[in-house]
């Protein structure tokens, strides 16, 4: 594990010391597992739109072999319009 250091300002300081010892984990823990679970978002996502990307386009088969009317896709009842 590397270590490596950073300057931040103080009241933002207080905050995280504060926001560790909630969690019962010291600033350098809770910064990392923060940075973790932020790259594992962000891997996932990446993962996820490289995947929907790559599928190949598919025609829509319409029931009936027609397209809805807008009205026919908006009607909602109910709704008293």
């Amino acid at each position: 594990m590397k270590r490596i250091t950073i300057a931040l300002p103080d009241d933002l300081v207080r905050w995280l010391r504060v926001k560790a010892a909630e969690d019962d984990l010291s600033v350098s823990r809770w910064l990392a597992e923060l940075l973790q679970g932020m790259r594992l978002r962000e891997d996932g996502y990446e993962v996820a739109m490289r995947s929907y990307l790559e599928m190949k386009p598919r025609k829509l088969d319409w029931p009936g072999g027609r397209r809805p009317t807008r009205e026919e896709l908006y009607d909602r009842p109910g709704l008293g319009w």
